[in-house]
């Protein structure tokens, strides 16, 4: 209870103090050098396998293959000048401040992943399954430590950075991360 009141008061402060102008100036970028919608909709698998829509700003071009789950680096053509930009210093994840405030993630938790991406990762590491038993989070310990990742064996290796998260959920390790988050954002190591 105390992790899910901090996510949303955290959210509401985000939301009203930084998406608040944020939303219209990245909206009117993207949809003046795409000409595209400004958000982007996934289905991510959450919460005891529950299905949710991740929201992100749009940082790539063109509509993805339906049935045919890329991963960045196979799209990584289509991502916009502004798009690399929005995902170096980790601007598209901003808008699941909003997914958070509904209760489909939280501030730190495993990152959220396909179905698909999600059944590969646990045919090769059977325990990633019971990473479901958390809230998906917009930043995690495989997020700072590993990053975005462009391919299975790079998921896998993300993945047990996630594990290691499992094992050592804290308020001071969510604290610990979120503060390695602010740092990763401001520095723009994002990929």
């Amino acid at each position: 209870m105390l992790k899910r009141g901090g996510d949303i008061i955290f959210s509401i402060i985000v939301i009203l103090t930084i998406l608040l102008w944020m939303v219209p100036i990245v909206t009117l970028i993207i949809f003046m050098t795409t000409g595209e919608k400004p958000f982007y909709r996934q289905e991510r698998v959450g919460k005891n396998g529950k299905l949710f829509q991740i929201y992100k700003f749009r940082s790539m071009k063109g509509v993805p293959p339906v049935n045919d789950p890329l991963l960045s680096d196979e799209e990584s053509f289509r991502i916009t000048h502004f798009g690399r930009f929005l995902r170096k210093f980790r601007i598209d994840e901003f808008p699941q401040f909003f997914n958070v405030l509904m209760g489909e993630m939280s501030i730190v938790g495993p990152r959220p992943e396909r179905q698909f991406f999600l059944d590969t990762i646990i045919s090769h590491i059977p325990r990633y399954k019971e990473l479901q038993k958390l809230r998906p989070g917009i930043t995690s310990l495989g997020q700072i430590r590993y990053g975005y990742a462009d391919s299975i064996d790079q998921m896998k290796l993300r993945a047990r950075y996630d594990l290691v998260y499992l094992d050592n959920v804290s308020l001071l390790t969510d604290i610990k991360i979120i503060l390695y988050t602010v740092i990763v954002v401001v520095k723009g190591k994002g990929k």
